[in-house]
């Protein structure tokens, strides 16, 4: 299926990259060709701006010169140690009068992103040693899985409907976006598609006689997800509202905004976290948030990680482990719970 939306999107990634690309010397260029067939550009573009930070601070504290003067032989000149004071100036640095703080994931991500650098200059016999390589990853604490539970989302659901807590101009508002909002806030709560997979959904994406939809995963792979009928009636009441809509006919976006064009990651951001503040508020509520509660559902009425997978869009299971393994241990004490020693 031809889709505009992820070719202009691309589009617009190579353009965001070649903004960090063009600042580094030629030997990472060749870098990202020789990754390109194995690599989204999403990823290509993380990769491109965490190795900028890495040739800057290089450019800065240890060679003083030009991130694009950096040479192989400068390469060969790095140690462990100045791998590690890498690692140490990300807890807080500055660039071009921003100042940035990462976390240990964010930390672990811009290594990951060296390392696959660094292998790619040792296997091609550009540098005689991988110094990164030689640079552990730093410790990740689990992170708590932030859901909603069942009478959580009975809440989100009536608050979408009927928004009492807004003020009267947002009230007016919501009318106006109703329909639009109650689709795609169960569309996520029904499916657990991600919000990039839900802003390049089309018109033509669905087929409801079988209550199914063509979705473009992360790396431009697609896979056919179904719904329920719960789900139907969202997205069907939300086709008559748009059908009444003065749209462009080259206009073949799924969900629109109020300008009438395809609806932005960001609008959806806000449509769930305005409902959400209200529905849950001692919780941060974000699309990805919804995707756990369905992958979280999913899970319990299954108790097949390997379905839960393959329906969320993970690669590796192991991913999907990673997020549920909390959930095989409530369930397992429940188990326990039920064994009676005495009956």
């Amino acid at each position: 299926m031809n889709n505009d939306y992820y070719q202009k999107r691309e589009l617009q990634t190579r353009m965001k990259m070649s903004k960090y690309t063009e600042k580094l010397p030629d030997y990472c260029y060749d870098f990202f060709i020789g990754i390109e067939n194995n690599t989204s550009i999403l990823t290509r573009y993380n990769y491109s701006m965490d190795i900028f930070i890495f040739f800057n601070f290089m450019s800065q504290h240890i060679f003083h010169k030009d991130e694009n003067q950096i040479t192989l032989d400068d390469l060969e000149k790095l140690t462990t140690q100045h791998i590690e004071r890498f690692m140490s100036y990300l807890s807080y640095y500055v660039i071009e009068e921003k100042t940035f703080q990462n976390n240990e994931r964010a930390k672990a991500r811009k290594l990951a992103s060296l390392r696959s650098l660094f292998k790619y200059l040792f296997n091609h016999n550009l540098i005689s040693a991988n110094v990164v390589s030689k640079i552990s990853t730093p410790k990740l604490h689990n992170k708590e899985i932030v859901r909603l539970e069942a009478e959580e989302v009975k809440t989100l659901l009536n608050v979408v409907e009927n928004p009492i807590e807004f003020s009267k101009r947002q009230q007016i508002y919501n009318k106006n976006t109703f329909e639009r909002d109650n689709a795609i806030i169960t569309l996520f709560l029904g499916t657990g598609i991600r919000i990039s997979e839900l802003v390049g959904l089309n018109l033509e994406s669905f087929d409801f006689s079988q209550n199914a939809f063509l979705v473009t995963r992360k790396g431009g792979n697609q896979s056919t997800l179904y719904f329920a009928n719960d789900v139907a009636m969202a997205l069907k009441t939300w086709l008559e509202k748009r059908a009444t809509l003065n749209l462009p006919a080259e206009e073949k976006a799924m969900f629109v905004s109020l300008q009438n064009k395809r609806i932005s990651l960001r609008a959806v951001e806000d449509v769930v976290k305005k409902f959400a503040l209200i529905a849950s508020p001692l919780k941060k509520i974000s699309p990805h948030k919804l995707r756990s509660t369905f992958g979280t559902n999913l899970y319990k009425q299954t108790n097949d990680i390997y379905i839960v997978a393959d329906i969320l869009g993970h690669k590796d299971v192991n991913t999907t482990k990673k997020h549920y393994a909390a959930i095989s241990e409530d369930m397992r004490k429940s188990v326990a719970k039920n064994v009676n020693l005495y009956n």
